[in-house]
């Protein structure tokens, strides 16, 4: 069976702080486009079969990188939009500081069992998974059909799409997803085979390990530590640099 590097997204403006989940017109900033260049070079050693993206701007961007600079290596990778890779729907939640989403009781229900978290007014985490996990595992086939076993492709999503996708590769429970980190720009590989999947390398960006030191902890406007403590997953996947 082929070979999929999930890739996800570069930084944005809201990355981190804020969910953005499908808030309409969140590109990448100067740090997203730097990052997106720099995997694209990383990439085009690898003679992909085709980049297929979530329909999110972000997405888009860093897929877009990823396929100019194969060009440009003289492979002819296809390209495709599959919203079955699109971020969470966080309804409610959706353009809210993570630092305010973390005193609601619906947080606690995301961290400890998100199999059971269903956002006001969206999506559960649940059927994102499930939409996530059929849109690359289906995808994974048809271009093994296409292109033989040995093909490589390229799915590019978000934080927590690309998580629950891991997770079914490594035969978690949804419940034990927010276990994974996966950093902007961040490659993690899976090779689905007719036993089982192989999870070959997850959230490598090739940078120094310093960035695997804890960061310090966040402080309010008062001074007072985050009420978001330190084992808590930041919704829809932290800005990178060892944020969970």
């Amino acid at each position: 069976m082929a070979t999929v590097l999930l890739l996800r997204h570069g930084l944005t403006a809201m990355t981190g702080p804020v969910l953005a989940g499908r808030t309409p017109g969140v590109h990448l900033d100067d740090r997203g486009i730097a990052q997106a260049a720099s995997v694209a070079q990383r990439l085009a050693s690898v003679a992909l079969s085709a980049v297929v993206t979530s329909p999110l701007e972000r997405c888009a961007e860093t897929a877009k990188a990823v396929t100019k600079a194969q060009r440009s290596a003289g492979h002819a990778p296809s390209t495709k939009t599959d919203r079955r890779l699109v971020e969470c729907d966080y309804g409610d939640w959706t353009g809210q500081k993570i630092t305010a989403l973390a005193k609601e009781p619906l947080w606690r229900v995301v961290q400890a069992q998100p199999s059971a978290a269903t956002f006001p007014n969206g999506e559960s985490m649940g059927a994102m998974a499930a939409r996530g996990v059929a849109a690359v595992r289906s995808m994974d086939a048809t271009l093994s059909a296409q292109h033989g076993a040995e093909t490589v492709w390229v799915a590019c999503s978000h934080g927590d799409v690309i998580k629950a996708i891991l997770a079914d590769a490594l035969g978690l429970h949804l419940d034990l997803f927010q276990r994974i980190v996966v950093d902007p720009c961040s490659i993690s590989a899976i090779r689905y085979t007719d036993g089982r999947p192989f999870v070959l390398t997850q959230n490598d960006t090739g940078g120094d390990l310093a960035r695997l030191v804890p960061p310090k902890p966040a402080k309010t406007a008062r001074g007072r530590q985050s009420r978001s403590a330190a084992s808590d997953a930041t919704i829809g996947g932290g800005a990178g640099a060892g944020t969970v």
